[in-house]
């Protein structure tokens, strides 16, 4: 069965709601992460901005703990951006541990496309904020120190497109800024974005829930 964007929303948060309702019968309650795991392209920014819109939830963006431009530049892998090796991973698994068991306001960083650059304190998540929507391409990865994230998830969902589709949205992407030339963004998406989307679409067997083009499979229970 396909399902168009608000039908695939609708069955998440009737799913989520139920699961957060079994964990808030829990002493004490605490709070209910939900991963959006897709490769670049995939869509999950927009399925995690309507998920928190409906559930009264936070987004926490992955892309806020991109390697700074100039960390990138010493390390020699500006030209590989967007790979796993480019974004502060333990960092991001260690706020996460944090945001779960927080008990205060907690602010992070996020990542501004037309600048290319991390804004830190970019977004502050409340205390009495129960439900968390992660969103970002390796929170399934099993290699270290990505693999600290998956446990910290109670509910995986992995999105997956036709690859020439994510190929088209990503020649969009970085073109619309005007940063880079057509030349730089077509090498940047064949040898960078593409791999990095591959090496994310094997990681869906970890997933709870996966929804390919569309249609969801893998039903929870």
């Amino acid at each position: 069965m396909t399902l168009n964007d608000d039908e695939i929303a609708a069955v998440l948060t009737r799913r989520i709601s139920q699961r957060v309702a079994n964990i808030a019968a829990t002493s004490p309650p605490r709070r209910f992460l939900i991963g959006i795991i897709g490769g670049p392209g995939s869509g999950k920014s927009t399925l995690a901005a309507r998920l928190a819109e409906t559930l009264a939830a936070a987004v926490i963006p992955m892309d806020g703990f991109h390697m700074r431009q100039e960390k990138l530049k010493s390390l020699g892998f500006a030209a590989q951006k967007g790979a796993p090796h480019t974004f502060e991973a333990e960092a991001f698994a260690g706020f996460l541990a944090h945001l779960k068991s927080a008990t205060g306001p907690v602010s992070g960083p996020i990542y501004t496309r037309d600048i290319e650059e991390v804004t830190e304190n970019g977004y502050t998540v409340p205390p009495q904020t129960p439900i968390l929507i992660v969103e970002g391409n390796y929170l399934l990865l099993d290699t270290p120190p990505w693999n600290r994230i998956r446990p910290l998830l109670d509910l995986a969902v992995h999105l997956e497109l036709p690859r020439d589709t994510v190929r088209a949205r990503l020649l969009r992407r970085h073109a619309e800024h005007g940063l880079f030339s057509p030349e730089h963004v077509a090498t940047h998406v064949e040898q960078v974005d593409l791999p990095n989307y591959d090496l994310v679409s094997a990681t869906a067997r970890h997933a709870d829930l996966v929804i390919v083009s569309r249609q969801i499979s893998s039903p929870l229970p």
